[in-house]
């Protein structure tokens, strides 16, 4: 071999090297970290997909209270808001 494609394969060889150190490289070689990277990511996605759709729900809820002028909006975003809201006193069984 020349010294061209000999610096060449030591470069690559040291790219290599570095490529397997990488983090992401280190949780794939081994299944029980891969494992527990997979359920942690699952964790936060379904964490803020919830978060995101209740702020979503709930800007969407009070932007419709905002049109009760509206004669069919208006009934519709009554109903549902008064569906949504609880009641501030609960029975007692006593």
């Amino acid at each position: 071999m020349n010294d061209d494609t000999q610096q060449r394969l030591d470069k690559l060889t040291s790219e290599l090297e570095t490529l397997n150190k990488h983090r992401f490289i280190r949780i794939h070689n081994s299944l029980w970290k891969l494992i527990l990277f997979q359920f942690t990511r699952g964790l936060a996605f379904g964490l803020g997909s919830v978060l995101g759709a209740s702020i979503l729900v709930s800007f969407l809820v009070w932007w419709l209270s905002q049109f009760e002028f509206i004669p069919i909006i208006g009934d519709f975003t009554r109903q549902l808001i008064d569906w949504i809201e609880v009641p501030t006193t609960t029975p007692r069984g006593r």
